[in-house]
């Protein structure tokens, strides 16, 4: 296990001057051109001269134009040189399977049929291909993010993006969800611990001080989605959710500690995203569920479970917009996963989930095809025909077809504030 580090103190940040001055274009003169008559010598080489000079001017304004988007094209679409990525089994790409191959830990997500849809096989992502982080990169035109843990086959090139989340990641330290009775069976890699890899693994791939700020400073910097399960192990532990309520300020205080270190770093682009609407997922739906609880008419979401993801989300978002005051210059990105998730709960049917939005394609039996006890994976536990048909995968997570349209939701959409399809205008929908 990983010991998790204290937070590190957060210092001030002033920010860094934008370099890009605004370009002009004035018009031509109305006055006269020379004083000789109209149709003199005079008057016609002082024509050409105007004219080889607004040639010229033309010509300048061009070539630099050119300039910019040539060298943009080495920041690949002129936006990211590369992505570096924390959070939990949202983003993990394979952290925690390297860790099992190591110490020959049993987890059903390593097992068919994940992986199945897209790598044919299991990879470490809990879906049945892509995630978010995925269909972000093959957007930018980047490698998909190798993750920090890996075997020595696996080969992270200097300047090349990395994935520090892992599945079951916690925001807040494993010591201090222990002595509230929170025990974390999958890992003790919390937001801090990754933060610390990041800062580790620096030296392998820039070579100093000042090539390791540019990198990241060039690069795109995701920060979560990471928080959920801060929640999630004591709710679906049956704990009441007003004894949880209070883990929000210290969960969401800690995401903008560890975004104001990146910022102090070299940071200007980051994404932090906010939470899904948990009680739409067929683990809460099923575990929390019941006669006394109220739900959503329209989608059949647990209500009161929405309701404290969303009163996390607009935590979240008062504090980004504090932290943008605080660096004018930095681009704070806030990724609104909760209605870019809702578009297909409310309307499964419009994005081809005609077997809905709240029920898993991998699973085990009941109303919303969820048992905590027989997860997808399990050599008995069944899969559905078609995953591109649901948009739940193993009742926590969703399919590669529901992460598509959230990541265009998101990166193409109006899911982003501000919009990512304005700060980075270069990269391409996703559509295979």
């Amino acid at each position: 296990m990983i010991s998790d580090p204290d937070p590190s103190p957060v210092s001030s940040h002033t920010g860094i001057p934008d370099p890009i001055s605004e370009i002009r274009f004035r018009g031509q003169s109305s006055a006269p051109i020379g004083t000789g008559q109209p149709g003199s010598p005079t008057e016609l080489i002082l024509m050409a001269f105007s004219f080889i000079s607004w040639s010229f001017t033309i010509f300048f304004i061009i070539l630099q134009m050119l300039i910019i988007l040539c060298c943009r094209s080495w920041h690949v679409n002129g936006c990211y040189t590369s992505i570096f990525s924390f959070g939990d089994s949202l983003a993990d790409t394979g952290n925690l399977k390297q860790v099992a191959s190591i110490t020959g830990q049993f987890f059903p997500f390593l097992q068919p049929p994940y992986g199945e849809t897209f790598f044919h096989k299991p990879t470490g992502r809990c879906s049945d291909g892509r995630l978010i982080i995925d269909f972000l990169a093959e957007s930018l035109g980047l490698p998909l993010v190798r993750p920090f843990l890996h075997d020595s086959e696996c080969v992270v090139w200097p300047g090349q993006g990395v994935n520090y989340a892992v599945v079951g990641a916690t925001t807040l330290n494993s010591s201090f969800l222990e002595a509230r009775g929170i025990v974390n069976d999958l890992t003790n890699a919390s937001l801090g611990v990754q933060l610390a890899w990041f800062k580790q693994s620096l030296a392998s791939i820039c070579s100093n001080v000042s090539d390791c700020r540019n990198l990241i400073g060039s690069s795109l910097i995701l920060v979560g989605e990471i928080g959920g399960n801060d929640y999630n192990f004591p709710i679906t532990d049956g704990k009441p959710i007003d004894e949880v309520e209070p883990f929000v300020p210290l969960v969401t205080d800690t995401i903008i500690s560890v975004v104001d270190e990146l910022i102090e770093m070299g940071a200007q682009t980051l994404v932090v995203p906010g939470e899904f609407p948990l009680g739409c997922s067929s683990q809460y739906l099923t575990i929390r569920g019941s006669e006394s609880e109220e739900y959503d008419n329209t989608t059949g979401c647990l209500i009161k479970f929405n309701k404290f993801a969303e009163y996390h989300n607009e935590l979240l978002q008062l504090k980004l917009n504090q932290l943008r005051e605080l660096h004018p210059n930095v681009v704070i990105i806030y990724a609104d996963y909760y209605n870019a998730a809702m578009q297909f709960i409310r309307s499964p049917d419009k994005f081809g989930f005609t077997n809905g939005a709240l029920k898993a394609c991998c699973g085990l039996g009941g109303l919303y095809n969820y048992n905590r006890s027989s997860e997808c994976g399990l050599p008995y536990v069944t899969v559905c025909d078609d995953p591109n048909t649901y948009a739940m995968w193993d009742g926590i997570h969703y399919t590669e077809a529901a992460y598509k349209i959230i990541s265009n939701g998101l990166f193409h959409g109006p899911y982003t504030q501000p919009q990512f399809n304005l700060v980075c205008p270069f990269h391409s929908l996703v559509s295979s």
